[in-house]
């Protein structure tokens, strides 16, 4: 298992899998500020047709390299909101 890495190192494609590591989607946006360091969150793509989710910080559980994993199971991700684009 890979060590665990920062936020800033997150880019856009990375897997993002339920708290059983069931894959949901992949990482479309990193949401924070790099220069005070705060992370407020991601934009999951998880579907063709679907618009990405909006996942908070604190629904983000571990990041290693390539995989992020939440939180959440399946049926907690699908309530989630859609992503607002005005959000950073």
């Amino acid at each position: 298992m890979a060590d665990p890495v920062s936020w800033l190192v997150v880019e856009p494609g990375w897997s993002v899998v339920d708290r059983a590591g069931d894959d949901l989607g992949s990482v479309d946006q990193v949401l924070g500020d790099e220069g005070t360091d705060i992370f407020s969150g991601l934009s999951v793509s998880h579907g063709l047709m679907a618009k990405p989710r909006y996942v908070p910080a604190e629904l983000v559980g571990s990041i290693r390299e390539g995989v992020v994993q939440l939180e959440l199971d399946r049926a907690g991700f699908e309530q989630l909101g859609e992503h607002d684009a005005s959000r950073r």
